[in-house]
């Protein structure tokens, strides 16, 4: 038998019902079976009054002979006892007085009338509700005798179960519905629709699952229609300037100078640069990209994202800091992932920072891991998009250009890169005060050796104003781009 017999039912609401009814029905059936066993003995009254009256037709000469199974005790005034019919090996009691009496010896009923001769007539014999098999013989007796009252109290108490599951059914299986019809939008892209519910049991929490799916769908697929967006823009203007510039060199309109053809490099560069991130974000999403770990100190890769830094951001006039601890272990980690991460928010922070602003690249050992932090005296970012700051291809401003804004995977990378490692990526941040980024890297051992102290190094610009540390030295020459690896990195808003 199927342990699930109401599967082939088209609703929930069908098989709560239907799961119902047959409760009631059982419950409805044990009870009365109770019910029938306690007032079983509610014919011994009518069992009492048969006996004085067979009494009677004996001691009336009605009847000559006893009926079968029946035994009839003759008592005279002087005591004397005559038994007539079955012998049932039990003698009723002496009953005194001219008053009819009754009663019950064992599994007898009995009883007694007076005499017209001073005497007592006694009439014994078996109840059929005594013992084991009387009492079920009573039960089913009681039953077939009010076994239409039991079955139409049945019936209407099944129809009131099943009209109250229902209604209440309605109720509790309403998100249900919701979701089915939710869901069947989804598959036409319609990702808005929630669930309203105030139930906190399993459908509750089911419908609360649903909203956070369908919000993180809806989201995915904004991210992907950015995304579209986004590449195909800037895919668009790369090859349109190159596209421009070959048409004019095959009109004869421009000649193939070394300017011309530096601006069709750059170009091509910047087409390579946003395919290595689209890459790059995709293998490491996947796992594909194996970590090559090594043990290696925090220190100098800090160093050379400074380097770096003040290359290619010369022109921004913002001061560069780093303070690292000087007792801070080595880490077990992928140098240039781990170079990717922190030139990526370095150069944020560096690029969303006003002139004479400040950033600081600050890292110290928190328990088995070490904490590196980018704090900066930017703009900010809203609280409304930290949540969303590390989602693949999302901007805070999509209206920003790429100089600007980046295409949004500078940060999804980060993130990508740090969890792969064992830690975790945050920020935080308040408009118009600056925006701190903050990750963290497992610890691998003690570092061989000693690590630099605070370095300060700033960016010139026309309102530098950097506080000088031992180490600082002034910056110097042309600005040139970053190296591919280190420019794929943007930062999201």
């Amino acid at each position: 038998m199927s342990s699930r017999p109401f599967e082939r039912l088209p609703t929930i609401r069908g098989k709560l019902g239907a799961t119902i009814v047959v409760a009631v029905g059982i419950t409805i059936l044990i009870s009365y079976a109770l019910i029938a066993f306690a007032l079983r003995n509610s014919p011994r009254d009518s069992e009492a009054i048969d006996a004085l009256a067979l009494a009677r037709r004996i001691e009336s000469g009605e009847l000559a002979t006893p009926p079968t199974e029946t035994m009839v005790v003759r008592r005279s005034a002087t005591g004397e006892v005559s038994v007539e019919g079955v012998n049932l090996g039990v003698l009723p009691p002496d009953t005194p007085g001219r008053v009819p009496r009754w009663g019950v010896i064992g599994n007898n009923v009995w009883a007694s009338i007076p005499s017209d001769d001073g005497g007592s007539l006694i009439v014994l014999y078996a109840s059929p509700t005594r013992g084991s098999l009387g009492r079920i013989s009573a039960t089913l007796g009681f039953l077939q005798s009010v076994w239409w009252q039991f079955m139409l109290a049945g019936a209407i108490a099944a129809v009131i179960a099943l009209v109250m599951a229902r209604w209440l059914a309605r109720g509790m299986t309403q998100p249900l519905r919701d979701m089915a019809e939710a869901a069947r939008r989804m598959e036409i892209g319609d990702y808005s629709t929630r669930i309203h519910t105030a139930s906190r049991d399993e459908v509750g929490q089911l419908a609360t699952a649903f909203n956070r799916m369908s919000l993180e769908l809806e989201n995915l697929e904004t991210s992907r229609r950015d995304l579209v967006a986004n590449v195909s823009h800037e895919l668009k203007t790369p090859i349109t300037a190159i596209r421009a510039h070959l048409e004019n060199l095959l009109d004869g309109v421009e000649e193939p100078k070394p300017e011309t053809l530096q601006v069709m490099l750059t170009q091509s560069e910047r087409l390579g640069r946003l395919v290595e991130q689209l890459l790059d974000l995709s293998k490491l999403e996947s796992g594909e990209v194996p970590l090559r770990r090594e043990e290696i100190s925090l220190a100098p890769l800090v160093s050379r994202v400074m380097s770096e830094i003040e290359v290619a951001r010369s022109d921004r006039g913002v001061d560069l800091h780093s303070e690292l601890a000087d007792d801070l272990p080595s880490i077990e980690a992928d140098p240039e992932r781990v170079h990717q991460v922190i030139f990526n928010l370095v150069d944020n922070a560096v690029r969303f920072t006003p002139e004479g602003g400040e950033v600081r690249i600050e890292a110290d050992r928190h328990d088995s891991s070490i904490e590196v932090r980018v704090t900066d005296t930017g703009v900010g970012i809203p609280p409304e998009a930290l949540p969303r700051l590390f989602e693949r291809f999302y901007r805070v401003d999509p209206a920003r250009a790429r100089e600007d804004g980046g295409t949004g995977i500078g940060l999804a990378i980060a993130r990508s890169v740090v969890e792969a490692h064992g830690g975790t990526i945050h920020a935080e941040s308040e408009v118009g005060h600056g925006s701190t980024f903050t990750f963290d890297l497992p610890i691998s051992g003690p570092i061989s050796g000693p690590i630099s102290g605070p370095v300060s190094r700033p960016i010139s610009g026309p309102n530098s104003s950097s506080i000088s540390r031992p180490n600082h030295r002034p910056i110097a020459g042309p600005a040139s781009a970053p190296s591919a690896a280190s420019a794929t990195n943007r930062r999201d808003p």
